[in-house]
This record gives structure tokens, sequence and C-alpha cells, in this order.
């Protein structure tokens, strides 16, 4: 994370605005009350609400001080230091802030002090934003030369250098000092779509109950649709189907009309700063070419008669030859073991062994910590995630844990997440340590990958064995067929809005329906897409951050050719990867790649994907008994 804004406090004030109640999760697996280190501990951040309202405080009272260096940027590179260091400082004390107020938010999104605390931060993160709006118009006033000569005459602006450069790329989509201060005040309106669509989908919904075949009451709400999508009765997940995209049906104009508005404020802001379209300013902000968009698209869309191949091995083992959409979640291969936690702790450390015993220390540390906040419970926000954002803390999980073998996929993904964090934290200064997904994303599936081989190398039948496989290849085909997807379909919609065109909710129905059909093989009589279900677009919530999923589908084929290489023994291959991950956010994340031996821009890692995916199958068909 750069202490340069707006990208630091628009980063951080971008989530506290999206920011908003998730749906209560299902019941515990396990009692919490069973494992002590199963709720996080957040004091080292803050010691109690009252120290952090103090620590709030205080910041708001500090940023005049920061408008005092408008206009003597220009003075000498003294002055310089003495701004950019006033500016991490209190910076670093805003994400800290933030992550407190979001971290206690999401343990119970039905209290409203902890939700009002994260909206406040919001609010002071775009003053803090409007009131350093300065600094990179009088950069750029500066010029390269000058900053350049700045930076030669004093060391300490060292730690500094990456972010000033990054702003001297950036000099032809910034303007000038009054147009930044309105533009940094117009992400109050900007981010208003998606906070909209969150409470809207996350609190105000009226979400069904249905009766299940056992007599269970299934109250469809986003938790229950993801728990109960892979009942493991066909009808049930038919009328779990039915009934949840149904309600989401009802309010197609709504969504529409939600997203339609974030889509235009992207359009608006990448016009304002001179960008040819909505993805290029995307991916401006880190560099990454458009030939890696398009390739992964390109590529996803040749390597479809591998999905189709894999919705048919599907077909076969579940027993079912007209497959329908409620047919892609009930594991094809269920596994019969459950996990406890704490031996998915054991599990996880295990399978990192690969990545060498300095690794190891640091997941061990994590996991005997009371770094993650594991059970569902009522009121928790659904999901998993890290937050790693605090330079000189320990970065934080929080799950929803069942027990199951998807849960030690998580659990193991999740903390690959945050040993980067511990990594990059370590070896970078705080202006340089922050990453962004596209690197993200590639040290969490690398683990997941590790994890897959240490358990089929531990599995004691062959059906474990088919369980673990079909696991990891229906991750393979979440994230990366069905993200690259995503990313074609947000990709159709901001052109059309570029183009002119408006986009209501009837017609992103019509523009998603045709990719689901075409991804799954619906005229091929693969997989038949029901009307019904062409409204699932209403139900992501990553389409409200421009240009987001793609990493996903990216980072995924990345991490299959770092874990090959990795499990294969090359030489240099676990110093190389680790070399990645202490790099932090020091360089434009597709060059760190690229440097590490894979260029996203290139067909090959997605047909190396493709390709992995045909060999899992292979091995599950090997392992199947002759004629099922």
């Amino acid at each position: 994370m750069s202490f340069l804004p707006p990208r630091a406090a628009a980063a951080v004030l971008a989530a506290a605005l999206n920011a908003t109640p998730a749906a209560a999760a299902s019941a515990p697996a396990v009692p919490v009350a069973d494992d002590p280190l199963a709720v996080w501990d957040l004091t080292p951040l803050y010691r109690d609400e009252a120290a952090w309202r103090a620590a709030k405080d205080r910041l708001a009272a500090d940023l005049p001080a920061l408008g005092a260096f408008a206009g003597r940027l220009g003075e000498g590179p003294g002055v310089l230091l003495e701004a950019l260091g006033a500016i991490e400082q209190r910076t670093r004390e805003l994400i800290r802030l933030y992550s407190y107020a979001s971290l206690q938010a999401d343990e119970d999104t039905r209290l409203a002090p902890p939700l009002e605390r994260r909206q406040e931060m919001g609010l002071l993160g775009s003053q803090f934003s409007r009131t350093v709006s300065y600094l990179r118009p009088e950069l750029l006033a500066l010029g390269a030369e000058r900053i350049e000569a700045y930076l030669a005459a004093e060391p300490r602006l060292a730690p500094h250098r990456f972010p000033l450069r990054e702003i001297l790329r950036g000099a032809p989509h910034t303007l000038g000092a009054e147009a930044e201060a309105v533009l940094s005040a117009t992400s109050l309106v900007t981010g208003s779509a998606g906070s909209i669509y969150g409470v809207l989908a996350n609190a105000d919904l009226p979400w069904p109950t249905i009766r299940l075949a056992d007599g269970t009451e299934a109250r469809l709400d986003q938790a229950g649709y993801t728990r109960w999508r892979a009942a493991p009765s066909r009808a049930d997940r038919e009328a779990v189907f039915r009934a949840f995209w149904g309600r989401m049906r009802e309010y197609e104009r709504t969504f529409g009309a939600a997203l339609f508005a974030q889509v235009k404020a992207d359009w608006f802001n990448a016009s304002v700063r001179r960008h040819p379209s909505s993805l290029a300013a995307a991916l401006h902000a880190d560099a990454i070419p458009e030939a890696v968009y398009r390739t992964l698209i390109a590529e996803t869309n040749a390597g479809l008669p591998t999905l189709h191949r894999y919705f048919r091995l599907r077909g076969r083992l579940l027993g079912i030859k007209d497959l329908r959409y409620w047919d892609i979640y009930p594991p094809m291969l269920p596994g019969e073991r459950s996990f406890p936690l704490d031996e998915a702790r054991r599990l996880t450390l295990a399978s990192a062994a690969p990545l060498g015993a300095d690794y190891g220390r640091d997941l061990a540390h994590a996991l005997a910590g009371r770094y993650l906040h594991a059970y569902p419970r009522p009121g928790k926000t659904s999901g998993a995630y890290m937050s790693g954002r605090v330079h000189d803390a320990h970065p934080y999980v929080l799950m929803n844990y069942h027990g199951d073998y998807e849960s030690l996929t998580t659990l193991a993904h999740e903390w690959g997440h945050g040993i980067h964090s511990v990594l990059a934290n370590r070896a970078q200064p705080a202006t340089t340590a922050g990453y962004p997904i596209f690197t993200a994303e590639i040290a969490s599936t690398v683990n997941e990958a590790l994890l897959l081989e240490h358990m089929l190398r531990v599995a004691t039948t062959d059906r474990e064995r088919l369980a673990f496989l079909g696991s990891a290849l229906e991750g393979l085909r979440g994230t990366f067929f069905r993200q690259a997807m995503f990313a074609e379909f947000e990709l159709a919609m901001h052109e059309v809005v570029q183009r002119g065109g408006a986009l209501s909710g009837q017609r992103l129905s019509q523009l998603y329906g045709d990719l689901l059909r075409r991804h799954h093989g619906h005229a091929e009589g693969v997989l038949t897409i029901d009307d019904l279900v062409t409204v699932e677009w209403a139900y992501i919530p990553h389409f409200y951050s421009r240009f987001y999923v793609y990493q996903y589908a990216t980072s995924i084929a990345a991490a299959q050719l770092f874990a090959n290489r990795i499990l294969a023994g090359e030489p240099g291959a676990v110093d190389t990867y680790l070399g990645l991950l202490w790099a932090g956010g020091s360089d434009h994340p597709y060059e760190l790649v690229r440097r590490a031996g894979v260029d996203l821009a290139t067909p090959a890692p997605y047909r190396a994907l493709v390709a992995r995916m045909n060999a899992i199958m292979d091995r599950i068909e090997a392992l199947l008994p002759a004629g099922s």
C-alpha cells in the first residue's frame, strides 16, 4: 500500500463505501467455545473502541496540517521528504483505523455501532483524500528531471522512489489541483451504487424460505443459497434455484439500475482522466498490459472444449444425463471425511513444507495465534478474506469454517494471502509493501495446489483421492473459467455504455445469458441454461469493483505453473517464488510475475491450466471402477 493519495486513501475509502451488511451465516458446524483460537483478538490494533475513537479523533485533527505543504513541494528535497513522511504516517493510521472498524463490523453485521464506525471511516477517508489532493498536480508540475534530482540528493527519499515514479507515469491522466480536489470529493457519490447494491442484496431483500425433502426449513438468503445449492437431492437443488433466482428476478430492474449507475461512474472517471476506455483506466493503475485481459478471454474461449469435458464428466459421476445449472455445485465425488479445525491447521502447515522452513515458521505462528475468526455465527459476514494492510500488525483471516474439505482448502488459501502479507511487510517499507490482487491470488492458489498434492499423498483410499481431485477440478473450473466468463461479461457491459448504450436489468440478463449458454455448452447439449438463472449477474458484488475478477483467473493460471515447478523440485523455484512474495508492491505486478518466469500476456499460462484440468480428469477416469 503506497502512502501516496489518492491511490492509498482512495483504496481505503472505496472499501469503506462499499462495505455493507452481509447475509447471516448458517449455524456453526463446531461450537466456537471448543477452540479458543477460533476467534481473533483485535487488541493489537486498538485496545478497545475508546482507543480507536481517540486515534480517529487525533487523525481528524491532524489532517489540516497536511494541507500546509500545498505549494511548498518545490522548495527542495527536504521539504518533499517531510511532506511525504507526514502523509505516509497519517495514511498508515487511516488504514489501521479502517481495518479495525471493518473487522469488527464483520463479526456481526446486525449491529449498528460497528457499521457506523466503518461508515465514519469512509467519510474520513474522503476528507483525507481531498486534503492532500494537491500532491499529484504539484509533483507533476515539478517534473521528472527535478524529482529525479531530489531522489539523488536525498537518500532518505529512496522508499518513496517507486510511488513517486508512479505519479509521474500518471501525468497524462492527472488533472489540475482544483479538478483533482473535485474528483476526490465525487468518490462519496460514485461509490453509492455498490453501497445500494450491498444493502439490497444482503439486508433488505425479502429472501424466501422453502422446505427441503427431509423437512428442513431452508432460508435462502445469500449464505443459505450457497449452502443449499449443493444439496444431495436434485429436486431440492432445483427448488433452491427456482426460489432464490425467482426472488432475484423480481428485483432485476433495481439491480440493473444499480449496476448501470456503477458502470456509468466507471466511464465518467475514465473519460475525465482521458483514458480511452474503462478497461484502460482500470489496467493503468497497475500498468497491466491490455493484452493480459484480452489473451485471457481468447484462451478461455479456446479452452471451452475442456470445460465441456468437465461438465460431461460431472454428469457421468452424478448419474445425470440432462445436466442443468443446479447440477454444477454438488460435489462430483463426495468426500466422507470431516476436518476439525485443529486438524486443518496441521494439514495446512504440512502441505506448505515444499516452501521451506522459514515459510513454515511464519505459517505455524499464524495458525497458532489469535488471528482467525473461524466459525459461522448469526450476523457474521459470509465468505472468507484476509486483512493484512496494517504494515506493523499481523494479518487477520475471516472465514466460515464448516469442517469439510472446502473449508480446509479455504484455510490454506487465506493463509497463503496472510503469509504473503507477512513476507511483504517484513521485506518492504510501508510505501511498497502493499500488493494488488494481480499477485495476491497467486500466493493463495499456490497453497491450494500444494495442499492438493499433500492430501493425495496422505489419502488412504481411492475414494478419498477421487474426492480431492474432484474438488480441485471444481476449483479450477470456478476460479478460471467462471471468473474469466465474468471478465468477458464485464467488458461487454462497459463497452455498451462507452458506445452510448443503456443497461437495463433485462439487457444485462440477455448479455449474461448469452455468455452462460456459450460457456456451458447449451447449444451442444452439454448443460441446459434456463432463462431463470440469467439474472445471476445481480448476485456478483465484484462487478462494483471495475475489472477486478479477471485477476482471479490470471492468478490461478500463474499459480499452477509456480506450483508445478516447486513440486518438481526445479532448482531455484522456491526462491524465485518467495522473491515474488517478498517484492510486495515494489514494482508493477505484471513485471514482477514476468520476471519470476510467467508471462500472463501470452497464451502459455492459460494453456497450461487447461492442460492441468485435462490431466486431473485423466487421473479421475483412471481411478474410476470399470463401467462406472
